[in-house]
């Protein structure tokens, strides 16, 4: 086997430059190279992660022994499903009204009614399960909350924070659904829901966006001067189907696929470069190339969900290893090597080069 030095003079010889391309780590620069294994460490919102792999929001969250098989399986992190402002609103709506629909009867009768504050309502279970979780599982725990009124937002927001969230993630799940509402008003909307969030905790704030801002960039940079730590990309909305047979909306939960990668990986490596927010991908991650895939596109962060709740625990298990070997195998000696590599910062002309690979696309399809 040739030694580097042997290799590095045989393309002296011919004229070929032994220097890595700009998208390449450096093939030549050590002995025994590939004998290294990629460190994991990575840092997400300003915490540390020994691993880019977290569990993102999903049913888990009230599920403590999957999410310690989770975290023994290799997640860095663990966020929880959203906290819903206006679930809570519904059920204390609800409660008011089984008690006001009773308050003409008998007068001992009412006396069996437990009293208003031994009713679990409001955020109480959630920030109970959160300070559970936080004390038993060993990496950061994520809040998600998901509001519907400026104060809400807010005042949840400290609720999270004093019961020992290590960051909130804001589920900015809002259609566009009004007429009257420019896109314009419904950015700036949002981008005051995150400053005012940010101006009244002290942990990071990562936002969860949806992929159709027409304007990514630029809606990410106010998201930036707003406060923010942090982006994910992106949210699933619900898409429910039609049950022709019933004719009604079909309520089936659909799990993601490796088909939906893409649409994240173009975010990510758009955006690397041009924020300094630390990027999450989250959406279509089932193996570990599809984990190194976003990790080089520009993401610090990797969050899984459909793949643990089709395979449990052991997905990460194995997404960690074939991620590991993959980056390992390419030479990267930490994750910081790797990231943003095959982005478009680091991608000489990157819009003529995404240009010409479209149209080689529509060209050469079959």
């Amino acid at each position: 086997m040739r030694s580097p030095l042997a290799v590095t003079q045989l393309f002296n010889k011919f004229g070929v430059s032994a220097d890595p391309l700009p998208w390449q780590p450096a093939l030549l620069s050590e002995p025994n190279r590939y004998r290294r294994r990629v460190r994991l460490a990575t840092r997400w919102l300003g915490l540390e992660l020994r691993s880019p792999l977290v569990v993102g929001a999903s049913p888990l969250t009230d599920d403590l022994d999957a999410l310690k098989a989770c975290v023994e399986a290799g997640a860095g992190a663990v966020v929880m499903h959203s906290l819903f402002e206006e679930q809570l609103v519904e059920e204390q709506m609800a409660a008011h009204r089984f008690i006001d629909s009773r308050i003409n009867m008998d007068a001992e009768a009412r006396s069996f009614f437990p009293e208003s504050e031994l009713f679990e309502m409001g955020s109480d279970s959630y920030l109970q399960r959160l300070e559970l979780l936080r004390h038993s599982l060993g990496v950061p725990v994520i809040a998600s909350l998901n509001g519907i009124s400026a104060g809400g937002w807010t005042r949840h927001a400290r609720e999270l924070e004093a019961a020992g969230a290590h960051a909130i993630e804001l589920n900015l799940y809002d259609l566009a659904s009004d007429p009257e509402e420019t896109a314009e008003a419904l950015e700036q909307r949002q981008l005051s829901v995150v400053r005012s969030v940010a101006e009244q905790v002290s942990i990071p704030v990562s936002v969860k966006l949806s992929p159709f801002y027409s304007a990514l960039p630029a809606f990410v940079a106010g998201i930036e001067e707003s406060g923010a730590r942090g982006v994910v990309l992106f949210n699933r909305f619900y898409q429910p189907d039609m049950d022709l047979d019933e004719l009604e909306l079909s309520r089936e939960v659909v799990l993601s696929t490796s088909a939906e990668l893409p649409l994240r990986l173009h975010a990510a490596a758009m955006l690397f470069g041009q924020t300094t927010l630390e990027m999450a991908v989250s959406g279509g991650v089932h193996s570990g190339d599809d984990a190194a895939k976003a990790i080089l596109s520009g993401a610090a962060a990797v969050q899984v969900v459909s793949a643990v709740l089709s395979g449990g625990a052991g997905a990460l298990s194995r997404i960690t290893r074939e991620m590991t070997a993959r980056l390992s195998g390419m030479g990267y000696r930490s994750l910081a090597e790797a990231r943003g590599v095959l982005s478009m910062a680091n991608a000489p002309n990157a819009r003529t080069w995404e240009r010409l690979n479209y149209a080689r696309l529509l060209h050469g399809w079959k």
